[in-house]
């Protein structure tokens, strides 16, 4: 297993929110610096996190609510865009997390 192998091809399963083509360097880097850092571009780009929340916003609320128990306030003075690239990050900082974990050592 390297570094660029796809998860799917590791049995886990990525939510439609997430890229499909998500790689083990992808999970690890968005664990070790957030989607801010550049790791996760999708999450943080406005349109782009716009259109996600738009189509699967419920989905995403609810798994931020399974795994965290709640919702995170949302900073203040967050536009609605904000709004949507912090939900849609933490989610998938969250799910690179959960997941992360049972990763392993990537060669």
């Amino acid at each position: 297993m390297n570094g660029e192998t796809l998860v799917t091809e590791l049995g886990i399963d990525v939510p439609e929110w997430i890229e499909g083509d998500i790689t083990l360097y992808d999970v690890q880097a968005i664990m070790q610096g957030g989607c801010e850092s550049g790791a996760y571009m999708p999450a943080v780009t406005y349109h782009t996190a716009r259109e996600t929340m738009a189509k699967y916003g419920d989905e995403v609320l609810q798994f931020i609510d399974d795994y965290a128990g709640e919702l995170p306030p949302v900073p203040q003075d967050s536009s609605w865009s904000g709004i949507a690239v912090f939900y849609l990050s933490y989610a998938v900082e969250l799910w690179a997390n959960v997941h992360g974990e049972n990763i392993g050592e990537i060669d």
